[in-house]
């Protein structure tokens, strides 16, 4: 069976798109046999695209925009994946709550930035949510989930 990642945010337009994006590219650019996926803790933007200025900051950073249509994490999905990643504390602790209610563990959910070379243990793990921002708001978001990529792809690939 091959590594599996699911990346969850708020309504998976933004943060989870991005980094669903950015984790196919450098798992293709690295020859691994990786299925990732993206989802929302929240249905709100079921069916919607990407947020077009995540979509700008994508395609300025070279990023190949796919077809992508928002979704809500599934009931029972969460064990099926290697790691899910979720983007805040907030979808942490929602996720934990839905394995929970499906009667399964959490022990594969995990912060994104917890795999962040650049973060502290005293810090805040919250990947900025740019959605009330502007250009250089979705520019930062991109850093963090460019710099924690590998990462998360050598995560996945131990479990």
């Amino acid at each position: 069976m091959s590594a599996s990642i699911l990346v969850v945010c708020t309504g998976n337009i933004c943060r989870s798109a991005m980094a669903d994006v950015i984790l196919r590219a450098r798992a293709a650019e690295r020859g691994l046999d990786i299925v990732v996926d993206s989802a929302g803790i929240s249905d709100e933007e079921a069916g919607n695209d990407i947020d077009p200025r995540a979509k700008r900051v994508l395609r300025e950073a070279g990023y190949p925009i796919p077809a992508h249509s928002a979704r809500q994490v599934h009931e029972g999905e969460i064990a099926s994946y290697s790691l899910v990643l979720a983007m805040t504390d907030r979808h942490l602790r929602a996720l934990r709550r839905r394995a929970e209610l499906d009667g399964q563990g959490s022990d594969n959910v995990y912060m994104w930035r917890e795999f962040d070379p650049e973060t502290t243990a005293a810090e805040d793990l919250d990947v900025p949510d740019p959605w009330y921002g502007g250009h250089e708001d979705f520019l930062d978001t991109l850093a963090v989930v460019e710099r924690t990529v590998d990462a998360v792809l050598d995560a996945a690939i131990k479990r």
